[in-house]
């Protein structure tokens, strides 16, 4: 037991020692006094697991919502900086159930697509300041959820397309843009596979290959450009377990669970951050 304790706080120790060298040597910038108390428990616990649920079982559409309710209290900068690494964790657990069940054409263009639109993102975040980034986030946010809308009352219709090689690599420019600034390529691919019309566990596992790959191509800029912070990270160590949950309660409700009620809450959540992100970048 004696043996055990000098272990773990040797391992401790190391991992503290580590953490400063990062910071010291530039890898990892200050701490900015990202403020972990309950109030923000109270609203990235929730944001998590309804982003990890999305991702799990529902397609990643939804999945950008903690996004703009973390930048309820956070600079949005924080906000996708902590995010990322939690979706990108959820990607690893999601990508085993649906193993080889992805459409490997859409994926191609959907991916060589997003590669363009992060490095895109990448020139428009060098320039942008928080305010537009919450306008942004915001317009996306509640741009997101009428477009929702008007599908549903039939002012928007999925004509069924066949697979067009031109049109996925512009989609996946759009997703790779919009899911640097706020997490949130989801619409553009969904738009995409849904008018082709394949099922649900195709176009589940298709988002979660897709996703996986275009994180990863954002988790390099996030770096160099200082939005991971070891604030951050060491959020992200406490929330994982929440994203996990979300992603395997995501997976076991893909086939069990009626998307309104989970959409319904999502989006609700989705128009009063981004109603609020807006007249905070505005104001």
């Amino acid at each position: 037991m004696l043996q055990r304790r000098k272990q773990i706080i040797s391992q401790t120790t190391f991992a503290s020692q580590a953490l400063y060298a990062l910071i010291r040597f530039g890898f990892l910038r200050k701490l900015t006094l990202m403020e972990m108390d309950v109030w923000f428990f109270a609203l990235a616990v929730p944001a998590v697991l309804i982003a990890g649920i999305s991702k799990g079982g529902f397609g990643s559409g939804a999945a950008f919502v903690a996004t703009p309710i973390l930048a309820l209290r956070l600079e949005p900068a924080q906000a996708i900086g902590l995010m990322l690494p939690l979706l990108m964790l959820v990607d690893c657990w999601t990508l085993k159930p649906y193993w080889r069940k992805w459409d490997t054409p859409n994926v191609k263009v959907l991916t060589i697509g997003g590669a363009i639109g992060v490095a895109v993102a990448v020139a428009f975040y060098r320039v942008a300041n928080a305010d537009i980034l919450r306008l942004l986030i915001g317009l996306i946010s509640v741009g997101f959820v009428m477009f929702q809308m008007a599908k549903a009352r039939g002012l928007f219709v999925d004509k069924p397309r066949a697979f067009d090689a031109s049109t996925g690599i512009f989609a996946g420019v759009v997703a790779g843009f919009t899911s640097f600034i706020s997490h949130a390529g989801g619409p553009p691919v969904a738009i995409f596979l849904l008018s082709q019309k394949i099922t649900k566990t195709t176009y589940q596992a298709t988002t979660v290959l897709t996703f996986w790959v275009i994180n990863i191509f954002k988790a390099v800029p996030y770096a160099f450009l200082g939005i991971f912070t070891a604030e951050t990270l060491w959020a992200n160590l406490v929330l994982a377990p929440v994203a996990i949950l979300g992603a395997a309660i995501g997976v076991f409700a893909h086939t069990r669970v009626p998307e309104k009620l989970f959409f319904a809450i999502t989006y609700s959540l989705l128009v009063i951050a981004g109603v609020k992100l807006v007249f905070d970048g505005v104001t």
